[in-house]
């Protein structure tokens, strides 16, 4: 048996490969998220519906909850108008107070002079 001088500098070359099946295992997915387009399994997830109500689906994401978004043309005028103002950015109301200083140094003479 010869061997060649890449086998006589590295011994354990032979061992590795870059096609390795052994490169991907459970440690992977601790360092980044799985790549995955499509899951196996199916996964239970929440499902909020516009009005409140929830239910249980499988879905095929692992996700918790999936909350619907809410159709604003069902709603009255009224409602869609405070929707609207909720979504708004709140205005913060800054109230200055004059406080009125009595405060007479003099009175407080006899603690600094010696």
């Amino acid at each position: 048996m010869s061997l060649s001088s890449t086998q006589l500098v590295f011994p354990l070359a032979r061992c590795f490969s870059t096609t390795s099946s052994r490169a991907i295992n459970c440690h992977r997915a601790s360092i980044a998220r799985i790549g995955r387009t499509n899951y196996t399994q199916m996964y239970p997830t929440l499902v909020v519906n516009s009005d409140g109500s929830t239910s249980m689906i499988r879905y095929h994401e692992p996700r918790k909850i999936i909350k619907l978004p809410l159709d604003l043309s069902t709603l009255t005028e009224a409602e869609r108008r405070m929707r609207l103002e909720a979504r708004k950015p709140k205005i913060k109301v800054v109230i200055e107070e004059d406080i009125e200083d009595s405060f007479n140094p003099n009175e407080y003479e006899h603690l600094w002079k010696k």
